[in-house]
């Protein structure tokens, strides 16, 4: 007798491959590709912007080719794209993957789109550009320590979890309180709340395989020589195309990229070029650092250490152990 069909409001299973930049993931990728009926779903704010190719270190088009994959070219970079719009666009590759008899495979080191697919998401305010403006300008003439400090005022516990140089989410914390009077960790809490209650949500994933480095230095020479590789490649004319076409600018969410920011400046003559490399490679690793720090706070995750020699073999191992357990 057949096992009974799963209850209809759980959706459908999930492999997740998660790790820092330049610590395999894409290569890992391929190889469970080869040995599992897989489709590949890029969990990577990057990735999905066209045009942006050198700089995101997208696959190479026969990997494209090879294996199918989605969320990657999937958006102009004049436009966003947001947590939500992933946690949509993923819930139904999952459902539609599994349908066509094959397991997604979630890969990528945007930490927030793993986070919102598993947690949720809440219900904040959306942006408000005239709010954010006036942060802007706040922080322009006052420092982003002192708006950090006011955010302390208002929302200790979101304050608490953000350095005083986090321009980015200091920004948005203090928009969500003065469009909605209410501070970011009321809007976080509910949440978590409702969580508890919703048998909607997805499912878990059956495995979330981390890809971290046992020596740091070892993924910082990793890092130094992608970047060093970009360069060669003509990621600098990438950015010079992207610039050209008149529509884009700095702030946008595309072109604040780990290295297009950097580019964007060299081009623009505020960074010396003759700093560019060291500054993107600087960037790159300060975003590897937070990526990890994100991934140790997720205690469902599997560890393999990326720099070791039987590294492809353990994933693997936790691949076969994961579809194994689904069965």
């Amino acid at each position: 007798m057949s096992a009974p069909p799963a209850p209809p409001h759980r959706r459908a299973a999930f492999i997740a491959l998660a790790g820092p930049t330049a610590s395999g993931k894409s290569a890992a990728a391929l190889a469970i590709a080869r040995h599992y009926p897989v489709e590949i779903v890029s969990v990577d704010s990057a990735l999905v912007y066209r045009g942006m190719d050198i700089g995101t270190a997208k696959p190479a088009a026969s990997e494209l080719a090879g294996v199918p994959h989605h969320l990657i070219d999937i958006r102009d970079p004049l436009d966003a794209y947001s947590a939500a719009a992933f946690v949509r666009d993923a819930q139904r590759l999952i459902d539609d993957i599994a349908g066509r008899g094959k397991l997604a495979l979630l890969v990528g080191g945007t930490m927030l789109y793993f986070k919102a697919l598993w947690d949720g998401l809440d219900d904040m305010p959306p942006a408000d550009a005239l709010v954010r403006a006036a942060l802007a300008g706040e922080a322009l003439a006052h420092g982003w320590p002192a708006l950090h400090a006011a955010l302390a005022h208002i929302d200790p516990v979101t304050a608490a979890r953000l350095a005083p140089m986090d321009s980015q989410r200091i920004s948005r914390a203090l928009e969500v309180f003065r469009v909605s009077g209410r501070p970011m960790s009321f809007f976080q809490r509910r949440r978590a709340i409702e969580n508890v209650a919703d048998s909607a949500r997805p499912a878990s994933a059956a495995a979330l395989i981390s890809l971290e480095p046992s020596e740091r230095a070892w993924l910082h020479e990793r890092i130094a020589r992608r970047f060093d590789a970009m360069l060669a490649a003509g990621f600098l004319d990438e950015v010079k195309v992207l610039r050209a076409r008149g529509d884009l600018t700095h702030d946008l969410p595309s072109m604040r990229c780990v290295g297009y920011r950097q580019a964007w400046q060299a081009l623009d003559g505020t960074l010396p070029m003759a700093e560019l490399r060291d500054r993107g490679v600087f960037a790159t690793r300060q975003l590897a650092k937070r990526q990890l720090t994100w991934l140790r706070s997720m205690p469902r995750r599997q560890v393999v250490a990326c720099d070791a020699p039987d590294a492809p073999e353990r994933v693997l191992a936790l691949v076969q152990a994961a579809t194994e357990g689904l069965r």
